[in-house]
């Protein structure tokens, strides 16, 4: 474990839409809609829904959407675990606004202070609402890649964002690095109740980071799991099908993925995305046997899973071209 800035009691005992700011969130595995007009309209305040999937385990299911105005970013599932000390805070949606529905959510549920905002990677609808916990004084945890990924693509996340929302959804939002970092699996203390951070090889990005509730063995695997939504390729697609083999290695009783249900079975969630997964594989490997063009990939690779998956086309382009890229070089 890797730690900067100041303690505090708690700490580890180890450790096809708008394609002009489109492009900008492209790098991150998410386009945004909305365009010029973007900032007209803003959600009116709401209820921001959390359920109880185990005991002092809750989940916000987050939208199929892309980033908008009318949305704030609440488009990934992001949740918190109550022990007898403190809360543990694992994600925090997509932008200040959305981070404060959180931390009200929290709060119509426990008094007990938040120690922790723990990010599963890098990708703005789970960090940017990192700021609206600033004011709890709380440690913020991630991959020990996570910080050199946000200062690298931060500025290009908030300007993005901006566009995609408008100033009023968007104010407050900052990008917030991590002060504790985990190369290897620690242990975070809530008080009679551990979470188990456990990083993992380059995947979905190079900087995922599954956290485990040890009393109930709820398994947070942030973007390692997408159900519904296309998945989102950022690193590795022949690492993420590996760890995706190896995550039936992991006690779970449960897991909560990145996007989908608030709670899902292991073996559930993982045979639809390893069958997209290796779908693309193998028709992107026999287009380059073919000496097919990238752009011939990206138009014919893995088509026959369209109808299995949200939002389809505005992520599976990109995830054929990021797997040429990687695969042409086998």
């Amino acid at each position: 474990m890797k730690k900067n800035g100041a303690g505090m009691p708690g700490q580890p005992t180890g450790i096809g839409r708008r394609k002009a700011i489109g492009f900008l969130l492209a790098v991150a595995g998410w386009t945004v809609a909305g365009g010029a007009s973007a900032g007209k309209a803003v959600a009116k305040t709401r209820k921001f829904g959390v359920l109880e999937i185990a005991d002092g385990v809750f989940v916000h299911r987050g939208k199929h959407d892309l980033q908008r105005a009318d949305n704030y970013g609440d488009i990934s599932n992001c949740g918190f675990v109550v022990g007898q000390s403190g809360v543990g805070v694992i994600d925090t949606s997509g932008s200040f606004r959305a981070g404060g529905q959180l931390r009200e959510a929290i709060r119509r549920h426990t008094d007990k202070p938040i120690r922790y905002v723990i990010n599963t990677h890098m990708h703005p609808d789970h960090v940017l609402g990192n700021a609206a916990f600033k004011q709890d004084g709380v440690q913020f945890v991630g991959h020990s890649k996570l910080a050199r990924a946000l200062a690298a693509r931060g500025e290009r996340y908030l300007s993005a964002a901006r566009q995609a929302m408008g100033e009023k959804a968007f104010a407050g939002t900052e990008i917030v690095l991590p002060t504790v970092t985990a190369e290897s699996p620690v242990i975070l203390d809530l008080g009679n109740r551990q979470l188990a951070l456990l990083p993992q090889t380059t995947a979905h990005t190079d900087n995922d980071l599954m956290i485990r509730d040890e009393t109930t063995k709820t398994l947070f695997v942030g973007d390692l799991i997408f159900s519904g939504h296309t998945p989102a390729l950022d690193g590795s697609i022949l690492g993420w099908v590996e760890v995706l083999k190896n995550l039936g290695k992991v006690e779970a009783n449960r897991i909560v993925p990145g996007h989908g249900p608030e709670m899902m079975k292991l073996g559930d969630a993982s045979k639809p995305m390893l069958r997209y997964l290796n779908a693309v594989i193998a028709d992107v490997r026999k287009i380059i046997a073919q000496d097919g063009t990238i752009n011939e990939a990206m138009a014919r690779a893995a088509q026959q899973e369209r109808e299995r998956w949200e939002l389809f086309d505005d992520f599976h382009r990109r995830n054929v071209s990021a797997a040429f890229a990687e695969l042409e070089w086998e």
